[in-house]
């Protein structure tokens, strides 16, 4: 064997998490600076090349919605790997809560974005649903099963009204969504 595949396979690892990188710096630019930031603030946060960027995501859109995709698999995986390393399954639908926040904070950056009547995010919003009230709804069963929450709370009404209490986040610096969401979480607790 000449080891070609080897170099092939660390190619594609390097190119894959090269792409991460990407868009994480992405989603922080669009944070910061909304989602019409210039392409070049992206790629000095990611320390690329513009080339590199329009090589990968030909078009604003299709950069959108990778960043979408990608922050809502990172938040998908986060629910299985709280709950096998928390002390209890409560303390990590605490801690998903805080992650689905931050996550719903960048969303709200690119709602307009979402809603521009684009046909390729039509349907983000499914794959989003489709993705995390499952996780959640994990997340929720573990913390039912150990008697550490209330049984009467289904996943996606949590997930919809932590994104409610996310609303208009952008617009007021003195409201801190996640402090007001940890509210919302100690009060699902069982009572003792």
């Amino acid at each position: 064997m000449n080891g070609s595949g080897t170099g092939a396979r660390r190619r594609r690892v390097d190119a894959l998490r090269n792409e991460e990188a990407l868009l994480d710096a992405a989603a922080a630019v669009f944070v910061a600076s909304g989602v019409e930031a210039p392409v070049r603030d992206i790629a000095t946060e990611a320390g690329v090349g513009v080339g590199t960027i329009y090589r990968h995501f030909p078009t604003r859109a299709d950069l959108i919605i990778a960043v979408y995709r990608h922050q809502v698999e990172a938040c998908a995986e986060a629910g299985p790997a709280l709950l096998a390393k928390s002390p209890t399954p409560y303390a990590a639908l605490g801690e998903w809560t805080g992650l689905f926040v931050d996550f719903l904070v960048t969303k709200h950056g690119l709602a307009a974005v979402l809603h521009s009547g684009n046909p390729g995010f039509e349907a983000l919003h499914a794959y989003f649903l489709d993705r995390l009230v499952p996780v959640c709804a994990q997340l929720l069963d573990a913390a039912t099963a150990a008697g550490e929450v209330r049984a009467d709370l289904e996943a996606y009404e949590l997930l919809r009204g932590i994104g409610n209490l996310c609303v208009g986040v952008e617009d007021d610096s003195r409201y801190d969504a996640r402090r007001v969401v940890g509210i919302l979480v100690e009060g699902l607790r069982q009572p003792r």
